[in-house]
């Protein structure tokens, strides 16, 4: 069976059953649509907070917050957290031990001075205090962190960090000028409260840091990004003062959160669950991660509707590898069909979010904002739809490439 005959039968396949090709279609043009009208709502604002998430971790990864759960947004993608509950070693045990988890990594972090560099072809920004991130950076591939220019610092590195956009906007520079802060060296300072004779004064640790990389990273608030070695080098100096970290306006939790990750997406729901119950928050993109199962969900229930078609096919000589086909080309066909017009729907939602912007901008007297439509994101939404229903299909397209012919005709 050559590429044409199998794009023939399934092209059939579409047609005798155009109910389940328009659901089908409908799925991925909503799911498109979305995901163009958040990218394009996302690029115009100059934010990047879809792409850390999309971008960063697997999907298989789970957020826990230093706060107790609220029992009205369990089920929420990225719910409204409960009051401050603080997350120390004992309750990362408790949840490593939990069933259905691969691993645990602690997120810390705390507040330090920052001196930008006095670097001629940089502007000059007055220092400032900021959240300093700190992560096991032998695990940053499991984190929701993005690398966008330079490279991570070295796993353990006291002298090395990188920066976020926030960082880049500090200094007044556009995105395509980001790598222009790449080998700057930041001084840092994180500050204890000691007794003077009565009165109490704030003494710095001072470090230099030099700039490696530029990243969009989730783990948590905070322009810069170091090694957990690093922040708790610097906990430890404000920890042995008289006060502590609270004082200056820390975190009065060991760790600022813990990202989880979990045995398969499948687990995911059931996991966050579990930590729930231990007591602590936690964010995940389980709609997404639903929407995704409810596709390949689709695809096998087609599969088993048409098992006889299959083997009426296997009986007069088709091949394994011609039935492999007709699935690929189907699956490929409603994705890029989806995808395609997802991508224009989406447009519109975001040119109508676009619209109620503006009129609220101009209202009070600011100028507007216009929105873009990047080329590479109309091809990237529908070959991107295109390739997730040809990997979506890939799975029960084999499953259906090897039923035994008997087995396909008999239903069975």
């Amino acid at each position: 069976m050559s590429w044409q005959d199998a794009l023939v039968l399934a092209v059939k396949g579409v047609r005798r059953r155009p109910g389940r090709a328009v659901l089908t279609v409908l799925a991925v043009l909503l799911a498109s649509a979305l995901l163009t009208a958040l990218l394009t709502i996302s690029t115009t604002a100059r934010t990047r907070v879809l792409d850390q998430l999309s971008s960063g971790g697997p999907l298989a990864g789970i957020k826990v917050a230093p706060a107790a759960p609220d029992p009205a947004q369990v089920n929420q993608d990225n719910p409204t957290v409960g009051a401050p509950k603080d997350l120390d070693q004992a309750a990362l045990d408790r949840i490593r031990a939990l069933p259905e988890v691969r691993r645990v990594i602690p997120i810390v972090s705390n507040r330090q001075y920052v001196v930008p560099p006095r670097t001629r072809g940089l502007p000059r920004v007055q220092p400032f205090v900021e959240t300093v991130v700190g992560v096991d950076l032998r695990h940053a591939g499991l984190l929701p962190i993005t690398l966008e220019a330079g490279r991570l610092p070295v796993a353990g590195s006291t002298t090395e960090v990188a920066v976020t956009d926030g960082y880049v906007e500090r200094l007044r520079l556009t995105t395509d000028q980001k790598a222009r802060v790449l080998g700057t060296v930041l001084e840092l300072a994180a500050g204890r409260v000691e007794d003077d004779g009565g009165h109490e004064l704030v003494r710095g640790r001072w470090t230099k840091a030099t700039i490696v990389g530029v990243v969009g990273q989730d783990a948590a608030n905070g322009e810069l990004l170091m090694s957990d070695r690093a922040v708790n080098q610097a906990q430890d100096w404000i920890d042995s003062g008289v006060g502590n970290s609270q004082a200056l306006g820390g975190p009065t939790s060991p760790y600022a959160g813990a990202f989880v990750v979990a045995h398969g997406i499948d687990a995911v729901p059931r996991v966050r669950l579990a930590i729930t119950a231990v007591g602590y928050s936690t964010s995940a993109p389980e709609n997404l991660i639903a929407s995704v199962r409810r596709y390949l969900r689709v695809v096998e229930i087609v599969l088993r509707e048409r098992r006889r078609e299959i083997g009426v096919l296997k009986a007069i000589g088709a091949r394994d590898r011609d039935i492999y086909r007709v699935f690929l080309i189907e699956a490929g066909t409603l994705g890029f069909v989806g995808g395609l017009l997802g991508t224009f729907v989406g447009w519109g939602i975001a040119d109508m979010v676009g619209l109620v912007v503006n009129r609220y901008l101009s209202q009070n007297g600011l100028q507007g904002v216009r929105l873009t439509l990047p080329v590479a994101l109309v091809l990237g939404g529908i070959t991107g739809a295109t390739i997730l229903a040809l990997i979506a299909g890939t799975l029960p397209a084999l499953r259906a490439a090897r039923l035994p012919a008997r087995e396909a005709v008999s239903g069975g």
